[in-house]
């Protein structure tokens, strides 16, 4: 009996050393594939992308690994599934800053005294083609930075292959081009210096000192085309394009948008001081940019308050005697806003007032705090205020209607940038 008590754990121990380290540990599978897989999830390895999703942690690293081995597919099947797939795509895109797109062309509209139409509408299309083929180029060319700065990107990720964002880019630029070509010949040739100027900043001018610039005019050139094609792109009731109108817009061309190039050059100043502070997203380190671009926020709510455009002369509701009249009206009106009991100036004050609130904190934080992470909200509040400043100027044009419908995007863009990046 006692033979049998000494030698008993001897044989457990023995049996026990025969056995896999795996089981000794607890792991259904070996060791070495407990840890590839911990390697791969980032417990033991590169930390996963702040802005991709990851299943929630119930258990040690050690665990977690031998979990994801067990219970679901590698990363490299996950690339495959179209759910996956298309928010890769909405990275790439950055559709959460599509809804800042639609108020260029109606604020444009506005400016030129004309209600949203067929033009408008095709102006919108076209300017959401060319907006996103602008992103999924600036990612392709920005491939071997982001590879460093922004490891998490579709692109340097592998979850989309460059030759596709370079293929998506030449798509939509061609659609956008397309849209443009059905509003006429002179919503055309906007559209037109609108893709050269986004191909020609991503390619060449965004690492240059004209790269501000050049942002700048492409929104102002978006402005421009949703108002030249309202302008121009008229059809006959029935349906067909009709010889005398289409011969007007002919003979019009492109001077019919030049009632919205103060509203234009609004927007790009706007944009301008917005690509200026995204060059020290990445690294941050700038005060003196913020500042300035703080500055010029002020200024252009004050320039669209205190600045008069007047109705043009062939808005509903407006006589050849109050267009005549204009320039002695805005002098005989009291304070800087003219007649404040007017609903469509109460309203432009207030739609003012929100893009400053949009844009001017964020700023502030960049600012006194020059950090990636504040520079990067200086960014995204430079790019949702776009929303309320395009509001801001069809409401001064005389438009409220169309000024509230811009807002009514603000809610959309909100709920989408919790999902996906600005920038």
């Amino acid at each position: 009996m006692r033979w049998r008590r000494n030698t008993l754990p001897a044989v457990l121990a023995a049996t026990l050393s025969v056995l896999p380290s795996g089981r000794r540990n607890g792991y259904s599978h070996g060791g070495p594939t407990a840890v590839t897989e911990d390697s791969l999830s980032g417990a033991g390895g590169t930390a996963p992308a702040p802005d991709r999703p990851e299943p929630p942690s119930t258990s040690r690293p050690g665990e977690q690994g031998a979990h994801t081995a067990a219970g679901r597919p590698d990363t490299g099947s996950d690339r495959g599934e179209p759910r996956q797939r298309l928010r890769a795509w909405a990275e790439l895109l950055r559709v959460s800053a599509l809804f800042s797109v639609p108020g260029d062309a109606l604020a444009g509209a506005a400016a030129v005294g004309r209600r949203p139409g067929r033009g408008t509408a095709l102006a919108i299309g076209a300017s959401l083609c060319l907006y996103e083929a602008g992103m999924a180029l600036n990612d392709w060319a920005d491939r071997d930075e982001d590879a460093v700065d922004r490891p998490h990107r579709p692109i340097p990720s592998g979850r989309i292959s460059p030759a596709a964002a370079l293929g998506a880019a030449g798509v939509l630029t061609a659609a956008g081009l397309a849209l443009a070509a059905r509003a006429g010949r002179p919503a055309l040739t906007v559209a037109t210096g609108l893709a050269a100027t986004v191909w020609a900043y991503d390619l060449h001018l965004k690492h240059t000192k004209a790269g501000p610039a050049a942002m700048a005019a492409a929104r102002s050139l978006d402005l421009l085309l949703g108002a030249t094609a309202t302008a121009t792109g008229v059809r006959a009731p029935s349906g067909t394009s009709a010889p005398d109108n289409v011969a007007a817009a002919a003979r019009r061309g492109l001077p019919a948008c030049l009632p919205a190039l103060p509203a234009a050059l609004v927007l790009g100043s706007h944009t301008y001081g917005v690509t200026a502070v995204s060059r020290h997203e990445t690294q941050g380190g700038s005060t003196g940019t913020p500042l300035a671009v703080l500055a010029t926020t002020t200024a252009l709510a004050a320039a669209v308050l205190r600045e008069s455009w007047g109705r043009a002369p062939d808005r509903p509701g407006t006589t050849r005697a109050e267009a005549d009249a204009g320039p002695v009206a805005r002098r005989l009106d009291t304070g800087p806003l003219g007649k404040v009991t007017d609903p469509v100036r109460l309203l432009a004050v207030t739609l003012t007032g929100a893009y400053l609130r949009t844009a001017g904190p964020p700023l502030l934080h960049a600012a006194l705090n020059p950090s990636p992470p504040l520079t990067q909200r200086a960014v995204g509040g430079g790019i949702r205020a776009m929303i309320p400043l395009q509001a801001a100027l069809a409401a001064r044009a005389g438009a409220p209607v169309t000024a509230l419908a811009v807002m009514g995007l603000v809610p959309l863009a909100r709920s989408l940038a919790r999902k996906v990046s600005l920038t």
